[in-house]
């Protein structure tokens, strides 16, 4: 198979494991309940949208970031795989990690006004969290100009994918069904902490061959 196609189908899998539509969408049902469905379609559009810009200007001025503050590739992957290994063990177990869901605070904060929902819990830290970030930044720093548009293509797919599954968060909510949504997310959770090992590695493996 092409590299280039490996590469786009790994990226793509990592995000839809710590994005996680299927079990987000009973998240947003629940965030914008009592909104009409314009108004929830709106919410859902602009979260993707900024989820984005955010994860996107990471992933294309990583390089830029990295140099601006003496990052090293390795140190950050080996900081990457344990973040995305502690959200997908926290998945595992059924349990919901503190860096990739919103507080009461948020929850609380983002019913001031309905758009406000889209900027935070939605984009941040549910869909732009540090995990999302962390994956999109190991896959496309250091790795040229085509790594970074298929980046950027996988998680565009990514994002009309999870809205598509806060639109039509009700309907899928009573087809899978709380067991189904529990299922799902587990599987999501070991698939994440497969990537976060494999981050880890290489991380460990750059950082002994710069030694």
């Amino acid at each position: 198979m092409d590299q280039s196609v490996v590469h786009f189908t790994t990226v793509f899998t990592a995000f839809f494991a710590i994005m996680n539509p299927v079990a987000n969408a009973p998240l947003f049902v629940g965030i914008t309940d009592g909104l009409d469905d314009e108004t929830r379609r709106r919410v859902a559009l602009h979260a993707v949208v900024l989820a984005f810009a955010i994860v996107g200007t990471f992933a294309a001025a990583g390089g830029w970031i990295f140099h601006l503050f003496g990052i090293s590739l390795p140190a950050f992957r080996i900081a990457g795989g344990l973040l995305i290994g502690l959200v997908g063990y926290h998945m595992l177990q059924g349990e919901h990690s503190s860096v990739h869901t919103p507080s009461a605070e948020d929850n609380r904060a983002s019913q001031d006004a309905a758009l406000d929902i889209a900027i935070t819990p939605l984009a941040i830290p549910i869909l732009a969290g540090p995990g999302t970030i962390a994956t999109a930044m190991s896959y496309s720093i250091d790795a040229g100009v085509p790594a970074i548009l298929r980046v950027l293509g996988a998680f565009a797919l990514m994002c009309a994918v999870t809205w598509a599954s806060f639109v039509g968060g009700r309907a899928l909510t009573r087809f899978l069904g709380q067991n189904g949504i529990k299922v799902v997310s587990r599987l999501m959770g070991l698939i994440l902490a497969v990537v976060g090992v494999q981050m880890l590695l290489e991380g460990i493996r750059g950082a002994i061959q710069a030694s």
